[in-house]
């Protein structure tokens, strides 16, 4: 590895619109130096990156190359990786690591890496990845892993700063320099009770700005938030985003600190949360850009499945107005605009709905009022569009009244997939499911269903 810093390799991108993107050149200059079989030039091009912008590297290149990359970096890959990339991604490194290469790699992390990294994992994997452990390290993962997954517990790190009520700012400090086992990174010290309670926190930046004699007592803060460590992760994240937090205690059933999480572990999970939502809404389920074909397929088939069920309905829907549209072709070249309008509202509405519970800024106090708000913006979007789409379908086919007709169906399906869209996702959270789950094509059900009823059921009253 090059100790010049003329000899160092930047790795950047060619214009200000993708900053912190990887230049595919960048790429083709690591691949190069792969199929080289050049590892100091490696270690050199991987020197300056983040180990985030290298596990982006190993997730946009092929299985095979991934695997040379891998072996060609040997002892030297950074633990740090494991930890940013996707789960398909990893798990299929972590399979092939060999035993000294993985124990390297794990040995600066903390626990709470080595808890997300351990815990999608099957068992000779697990046990092959906490063999390569310290026995302290070993056990105070374990510990980790007896929480329900998707708790604090298993988010949290054990590695934490405490200090007992007695201890002034030179103490802490003394004690910090003399330590081997500090966090890679923390902001606030723990102020705990014999008990091991914790009564107070002081931030690193009034440590290091007070006099050595300055009781810690006297600099920390008392309004600080305590998470159990049973609580749902979600909820963590939510705390951390709503109260402004960057560090936060976790506690065990007893009220004794037993943790810590930090602020780039929570907006994590809010990034996996919005992620998972955004997927759902689409159908998709846990996909990932690295999933084999027949993988993709498989995880799509389920909604797909699903939609074609929603889409015979529709179609039975128009099958009851066959005659109609028999006699009066050019229902069928309008009837799309009906559905496709309300489809597109219903899911405006729904995307906003689902975010707002995500976010709990939709709630029992104010669902009321929402749910009014999305049904006068429906209506009102309805009629202007209904003037347009009126005078459209009369100039058209030259049938006033046929313009008449899909105004009013207009209206109504806008009207119906603005409550739709609100009214969806708060039944199913009410039932215990997950907003995001099935909502797009409930609600695209709805609006085609009701959009076909109206328009050809209207056609088929006032036409015939």
């Amino acid at each position: 590895m090059s100790d010049g810093s003329e000899d160092k390799v930047i790795i950047e991108t060619e214009d200000d619109d993708d900053a912190y993107g990887l230049d595919h050149d960048n790429v083709d200059t690591i691949l190069a130096a792969v199929e080289a079989n050049n590892q100091p030039l490696l270690l050199e091009l991987l020197e300056p990156l983040h180990v985030a912008d290298i596990a982006d590297v190993l997730e946009q290149i092929s299985r095979s190359e991934r695997a040379a990359l891998i072996e060609l970096w040997g002892i030297e890959l950074d633990g740090g990786v494991l930890s940013e990339l996707e789960e398909g991604v990893r798990d299929e490194i972590l399979r092939d690591l060999p035993d000294h290469v993985l124990a390297e790699a794990v040995r600066d992390l903390d626990t709470d890496d080595v808890v997300y990294l351990v815990g999608d994992l099957d068992e000779p994997q697990q046990e092959k990845l906490l063999g390569s452990l310290e026995d302290a390290d070993r056990a105070a993962v374990e510990m980790s892993l007896q929480y329900e997954e998707y708790t604090a517990g298993r988010l949290m790190q054990r590695e934490l700063v405490s200090a007992p009520q007695h201890w002034n700012v030179g103490d802490i400090i003394d004690y910090m320099r003399a330590s081997d086992d500090l966090p890679e990174t923390f902001y606030d010290v723990f102020i705990v009770d014999p008990f091991m309670h914790p009564i107070g926190t002081v931030r690193l930046s009034k440590i290091m700005a007070a006099a050595r004699k300055t009781l810690l007592t006297a600099l920390m803060s008392e309004d600080f938030r305590t998470i159990p460590v049973d609580q749902e992760q979600e909820d963590v994240a939510y705390a951390f985003n709503q109260y402004h937090m960057v560090s936060a205690p976790v506690v065990d059933e007893d009220g004794r600190l037993v943790g810590v999480i930090t602020i780039d572990d929570a907006m994590e999970v809010l990034e996996d949360e919005a992620e998972e939502d955004m997927k759902l809404l689409a159908g998709i389920g846990d996909e990932e850009l690295s999933d084999s074909v027949l993988e993709t397929a498989r995880l799509r088939f389920p909604w797909l499945a699903v939609n074609l069920g929603t889409a015979i309905l529709a179609s039975l829907v128009i099958g009851l107005f066959s005659a109609t549209i028999e006699s009066i072709v050019a229902l069928a070249v309008l009837m799309p605009i009906v559905a496709s309008m309300g489809g597109n509202a219903g899911t405006q509405t729904l995307t906003v709905a689902v975010r707002a519970l995500a976010t709990r800024d939709l709630t029992a106090s104010n669902a009321m009022r929402i749910v009014r708000r999305e049904a006068l913006v429906g209506l009102g979007n309805g009629m202007v569009f209904a003037v347009v789409i009126g005078i459209v379908g009369w100039l058209w086919f030259g049938l006033p009244l046929l313009g008449v007709v899909i105004a009013v169906a207009t209206v109504i399906n806008m009207l119906v997939a603005g409550l739709a869209g609100i009214l969806i996702p708060i039944g199913l959270e009410k039932v215990g499911a997950d907003p995001a789950l099935a909502s797009g094509t409930f609600v695209t059900t709805v609006t085609d269903v009701v959009g076909f009823f109206a328009f050809l059921g209207l056609a088929g009253w006032v036409l015939t």
